[in-house]
């Protein structure tokens, strides 16, 4: 599954179908935070002719349904939507030439066991304005993605140890959820098997 034409039109949209193929920033680092907001009423006169909110809206769509690579920056981005400055602007530019760069990816399901998986990870206090760590998790069914999230942790995690923890724990309830629920459906035979769950994080495994 593929959303290239999508991408096309939401490029054309935003005026990025000529911009420079990029990587994701996050792959050394996203820096916002609510410094790099409008402080001045012309700093946000000047932000009042850019669809921020807009084109973050049409990044949700596309990270929904098929691009789980982009879930976490389009999660970092969301969250300027109600005062977004040009540092922010930038950010989402970047992922859409990143979404240009990477247009035919597509999610594929190619196992002929239904088995499913979950991956956990965890950014330490990326939150530069509470210093709360961010979550993410990806579950895979026939080898390809079907349930992805990234999100704000709720408390300040002390650790990197912890703050893996607490992500792999939203990810264990979520998988008690959607193993409830493929049971139900009776599609997947394989539910009564347990799941197997992955972390990078010796320190959370060791607690767990």
């Amino acid at each position: 599954m593929s959303q290239t034409s999508y991408i096309d039109k939401m490029l054309s949209r935003y005026k990025m179908q000529n911009s420079k193929k990029d990587l994701l920033s996050d792959r050394y680092g996203i820096h916002l935070s609510k410094e790099q907001c409008p402080k001045t009423p012309q700093e946000v006169e000047d932000m009042s002719n850019i669809p921020y909110a807009s084109a973050v809206g049409s990044l949700m769509y596309a990270m929904l349904c098929t691009r789980p690579d982009i879930c976490y920056s389009v999660g970092i981005v969301s969250r300027y939507q109600s005062n977004p400055g040009r540092d922010h602007w930038t950010a989402v530019k970047n992922i859409l030439k990143y979404l240009r760069r990477t247009k035919d990816y597509m999610l594929v399901y190619g196992s002929k066991d239904l088995i499913l998986t979950r991956y956990t990870n965890f950014d330490f206090q990326t939150d530069k304005d509470a210093r709360k760590s961010t979550s993410g998790s990806v579950f895979t069914l026939n080898e390809g993605a079907v349930v992805w999230r990234s999100i704000k942790q709720s408390y300040i995690a002390d650790s990197t140890m912890e703050a893996e923890y607490v992500a792999a724990c939203e990810a264990v309830k979520e998988a008690v959820w959607l193993k409830k629920f493929l049971t139900d459906l009776e599609l997947v035979p394989n539910m009564h098997l347990p799941i197997t769950l992955y972390c990078d994080n010796s320190g959370a495994v060791a607690n767990s």
